[in-house]
């Protein structure tokens, strides 16, 4: 996504980085170049209203359930592979192997 426009902060890196802003889990500088940013290109700004949003949504309807320590860490697990640099695997790496089929 993008407007088309020349930005001193690239779009793909404002969307990348999105949910850490969102969180304010950057840097005031950071956070600094991304509200520039906004100023200048709706498209993000946009998605960011959108994000915005469903992150209200999600904490007014689930923020007082419980979450399963299981599920949290999986989630967790998640987010260090993609802060690593290795993506989100195919399949599920926390689950359990799978029993081998009998032929």
């Amino acid at each position: 996504m993008s407007c088309g426009d020349p930005h001193e902060t690239d779009c793909s890196e404002v969307l990348d980085h999105l949910y850490e802003f969102l969180d304010r889990e950057m840097p005031d500088g950071e956070c600094t170049k991304f509200e520039v940013h906004f100023e200048e290109c709706s498209p993000c700004l946009e998605k960011y209203g959108l994000e915005q949003a469903v992150k209200k949504l999600v904490k007014r309807c689930c923020g007082s359930d419980d979450v399963p320590v299981d599920l949290r860490a999986k989630v967790m697990g998640r987010i260090d592979l993609i802060r690593s640099g290795h993506g989100v695997p195919e399949q599920d790496v926390t689950a359990a192997p799978a029993a081998p089929q009998e032929q």
